[in-house]
């Protein structure tokens, strides 16, 4: 099961001569190409247009929430500043004794 399998041996004659060491190649012949059974796409300029408006849709949207999410986390990160520096004062003025 684990042993090699071996393909039989070349049963043609080596021919040796001086001026060849190796035996002469055998060339096979060139394979012929098999046509793809796969259907071709075909696109008209309807729908070259259709994707690209597609494309540019689908950028603006994501664009549009990306920008969204970072105008949220700037918003979140300015409204806690803002409630830190009222608390702080709010601290210090306790503290003051007013």
């Amino acid at each position: 099961m684990f042993t090699p399998k071996y393909p039989p041996p070349d049963t043609a004659p080596v021919i040796r001569t001086p001026d060849a060491i190796h035996p002469p190649a055998v060339h096979a012949p060139a394979p012929v190409p098999v046509a793809s059974s796969r259907p071709t796409v075909q696109l008209t300029p309807a729908a070259v247009i259709t994707i690209a408006v597609g494309g540019t849709t689908v950028v603006l949207v994501i664009g549009a929430v990306l920008v969204s999410l970072l105008l949220a986390v700037a918003i979140t990160g300015a409204s806690v500043a803002i409630c830190a520096v009222v608390l702080r004062s709010l601290l210090n003025q306790s503290g003051t004794g007013r």
